[in-house]
């Protein structure tokens, strides 16, 4: 690409010589793209700006805070007067939010491949940053993140059966399942009243079919939040082949000083 105008997110971003950072951006024509630019581009707010270069590691200028509604690359002029850039790292995004925030943007330049248009997720990425504005509750703010979890899933590939186990038998209320990402829900040979035993001894991720057929029947909602909890960040944990996230140990750290 030669001075191709973008509008993306900053995902992560690291130190690259005095005055440029090497910046990981969610763009909406190219997906995650690697590029180094001027220092103090800020967090979860949309940018404009121009990439070169026909390598990973484009070369960005002219990088100023989009207009909020700006979603379309022809509405991106070079004759057009953005807003001036700020140091602004959490564009409104406060309290405990800022973690959720954080953990949305590390599990994407973690896990997206670079240079891969996902303009659907790109949307929800947008729609959920706008939610983590908002006054949440806990319950609204893990929603808010499982749903985003599953439009992610669903980028990369991976789709939750939770209608028959491994082997294609329908899911039995009175069974207890184990779950694997590689494989999918494996009944366990053990009665409903045994499974919280079990998962706790064993550090398996454990279900009870009743609990998953629920899951199955009403999606991501209160009532099934925390099963899709346990189900979501043993897949996360597996993409990432069990390496820690850094978001989820500041939310820890932030959860103890409390």
């Amino acid at each position: 690409m030669r001075n191709e105008a973008l509008v993306g997110y900053l995902l992560h971003q690291r130190p690259y010589q005095e005055k440029r950072a090497l910046y990981y951006l969610f763009s909406q024509q190219h997906g995650v793209i690697h590029g180094v630019g001027k220092k103090g581009a800020p967090l979860f707010m949309p940018l404009q700006l121009f990439a070169t270069g026909k390598r990973d590691l484009k070369t960005f200028s002219q990088i100023n805070i989009a207009s909020q509604d700006m979603t379309q690359a022809d509405s991106v002029q070079k004759d057009s007067t953005p807003a001036v850039l700020e140091a602004i790292p959490y564009a409104n995004i406060s309290g405990q939010h800022q973690y959720a925030a954080l953990y949305i943007n590390e599990i994407l330049w973690r896990l997206l491949p670079t240079e891969d248009p996902m303009p659907v997720l790109w949307q929800h990425y947008q729609i959920s940053l706008q939610q983590l504005k908002q006054t949440l509750s806990n319950s609204e703010l893990r929603l808010c993140l499982r749903q985003f979890e599953q439009y992610l899933f669903t980028e990369l590939g991976f789709t939750l059966t939770l209608t028959h186990d491994n082997v294609e038998d329908p899911i039995e209320p009175d069974c207890t399942y184990r779950f694997l990402p590689d494989v999918g829900l494996l009944p366990v040979l053990v009665h409903n009243e045994e499974s919280e035993h079990l998962a706790s001894e064993s550090g398996q991720t454990v279900f009870k079919g009743a609990d998953i057929i629920e899951m199955a029947r009403l999606g991501i909602t209160e009532q099934t939040l925390n099963h899709w909890s346990k189900l979501h960040r043993n897949l996360i944990d597996h993409l990432l082949d069990y390496q820690p996230l850094q978001s989820r140990l500041l939310w820890q750290q932030q959860q103890r000083y409390q």
